[in-house]
């Protein structure tokens, strides 16, 4: 019923162009562990009101059968500022058809009534222990995107089966129900109940358990710049200041204001390292701050940037600042707990793709490290398993700018991020380190660990299949490659077929997933390289880590090493003239 999209469609069979209607209609966007991702528009393959409304109906009936105190406890949903001219969606307008959904079959709705950080639904799941939470987000995919993101009662992103279990609840609530496009309807109800208020006072009160240095805050002479990217993350990052007692960064003009236009970047995601962050240089420049913090627009990823002493801005990779935050969090730690027993019960985790730095500084320090599989789904689950069991997860971290500093969230957060971030920078500058120097500190004392990551593009699952079915039949049927180029294979691990070969019965601990491509190499010289095909993406990626143990402090000589593995790693297993990558 929404007049935009219906035109569209009507528009185009008047045209009879076949083509387009079958883009649009061919198939139904997936629904998987992420929620569903897509672009705005019409059609079953695209985020409209009808989409919107078959997906919360069929998620509605899921968490009927798994929880028999739904109606009890109720749901929550968020979201972000994207909206769509042409096709008139909008996050606000979809979480508001969501809410329609819920509160018609009589279950309680705690809905935003404003713009949030994604970090704010799981943190809302936990503490009001909600039967699950919705955050309508496209994160820092381009404008058109939107999403629709899932949280199970354990305030993690939902795992397998639940996936398959919602999406088949879909196929079979496909038929609005009566009221289902009314949304002004939830206005009157009893059953809506705004959450914004509590969780802002709340979420900020609960990430102060992680501020240890309030009189180095309020002193500081460190000055920040902040970008939110024309997301929702500058009011937020703010208060988050306010409640560690620092100065408010400088806020990036141009970006501070959520914009679904996102008119100042080509791609809205600060993982693309310098160009989001021209205006955020600028502004340092002119403001005499050494440090710039940028959230992606849902604020639940962070990325930083540090003026080095020629005036060059280093920009820290997610392994770098995984690398800082894991040193500090575990530090702040150890000196706030005394007992010495204590620490056979703290964690910190981090996905397969990820530094393996964390581990390094677990076998000296004496704590517990974990991998998981790629994604904070994983970790948040883990993490969770991990507290029921009376232990402390201290911190987790992936590759691709995602931290979780603070346990009141089981998932990616950007805003306690950016704050615990400054605040170990202010603390720094007491000792005069900046953070690039702490980090070589990290390393000198644990070891380096250099990372490279890259892909191929290729839109031809064949080719995929042939370039790891290859792999698993290298010489001769079954068997792998023994090494690559001049660099001898020390093990292997594949996730796709469950294959180990460091395990005693050659079985994988990891869980399997036989739809998904990876397998990770493991190379005499300390090297570990991982290769993987994307979930979302038609991108068969890489990942490649140098683990020098302490003491081998000689850094050129070992990016010249990892440099020289990468590119016997692209050469003889990716093969992109062969597979024409």
């Amino acid at each position: 019923q929404n007049p935009k999209t219906s035109a569209i469609v009507k528009q185009l069979l008047a045209e009879g162009n076949a083509g387009e209607l079958q883009k649009y209609f061919g198939s139904r966007m997936e629904f998987g562990t992420a929620g569903l991702r897509a672009a705005m528009g019409a059609g079953i393959s695209h985020m409209n009101d009808l989409t919107i409304i078959q997906t919360t109906q069929g998620f509605c009936r899921y968490l009927e059968k798994n929880f028999s105190d739904l109606k009890k406890r109720g749901v929550v949903i968020g979201f972000d500022a994207r909206a769509h001219l042409s096709s008139g969606g909008s996050s606000k307008r979809f979480a508001r058809l969501a809410a329609n959904t819920f509160i018609s079959q009589g279950v309680p709705v705690y809905l935003f009534s404003d713009i949030i950080p994604t970090p704010f639904v799981p943190y809302t799941v936990t503490h009001l222990k909600l039967c699950a939470g919705i955050m309508v987000t496209a994160s820092h995919n381009p404008k058109q995107d939107n999403g629709y993101k899932v949280y199970w009662e354990n305030g993690a992103q939902i795992i397998s089966p639940h996936d398959k279990g919602i999406s088949q609840a879909i196929e079979e609530n496909q038929e609005p129900w009566p009221q289902a496009w009314d949304d002004k309807l939830i206005d009157s109800s009893l059953l809506l109940h705004d959450p914004y208020a509590m969780v802002n006072k709340e979420y900020f009160k609960d990430i102060q358990k992680q501020c240890f240095h309030r009189n180095i805050n309020k002193e500081t002479n460190l000055k920040f710049v902040h970008t939110s990217v024309h997301g929702v993350g500058h009011k937020f990052v703010q208060l988050a200041f306010k409640a560690f007692d620092l100065s408010p960064p400088f806020a990036v003009p141009e970006q501070k204001d959520p914009d679904p236009e996102f008119p100042t970047v080509k791609y809205p995601n600060p993982e693309e390292g310098k160009g989001v962050l021209t205006l955020s240089f600028a502004l340092a420049e002119k403001d005499g701050a050494k440090i710039i913090l940028a959230n992606d627009p849902d604020a639940d990823r962070l990325a930083v940037a540090e003026k080095q002493e020629s005036g060059e801005w280093k920009v820290f990779s997610g392994n770098e600042l995984g690398a800082l935050l894991g040193w500090w969090i575990f530090t702040c730690w150890k000196n706030h707990n005394r007992d010495t027993h204590a620490i056979k019960d703290v964690y910190m985790l981090s996905s397969t793709v990820s530094s393996k730095i964390l581990r390094a500084i677990a076998l000296k320090e004496g704590f517990h490290f974990e991998e998981t599989l790629t994604g904070f789904k994983w970790m948040g689950n883990r993490a969770k398993q991990l507290m029921d069991q009376g232990k402390a997860v201290l911190f987790a971290f992936e590759e691709a700018i995602g931290y979780m500093c603070c346990p009141a969230v089981l998932d990616k957060d950007g805003v306690s991020a950016a704050v615990i971030t400054a605040e170990m920078a202010s603390f720094l500058a007491t000792r005069n380190l900046s953070l690039s120097q702490q980090l070589k500190a990290v390393y000198d004392e644990y070891g380096f660990h250099i990372t490279k990551a890259s892909y191929f593009i290729c839109h031809d699952p064949k080719v995929i299949q042939q370039l790891f079915d290859n792999l698993r039949n290298f010489d001769g049927k079954n068997t792998y490659p023994k090494s690559c180029g001049r660099f001898k294979v020390s093990g292997i691990r594949d996730l796709t077929t469950g294959y180990d070969s460091s395990q005693p019965d050659q079985k994988a601990i990891l869980p399997t997933s036989k739809s998904s491509q990876m397998i990770t190499f493991t190379f005499a010289n300390g090297g570990v390289a991982t290769m993987r095909t994307s979930g979302t993406e038609p991108k068969i990626k890489y990942y490649s880590e140098l683990c020098a143990p302490p003491g081998n402090s000689d850094l050129e000589q070992l990016k010249k090493e990892l440099d020289e593995l990468v590119n016997a790693l692209e050469k003889h297993f990716f093969q992109p003239e062969k597979n024409n990558l």
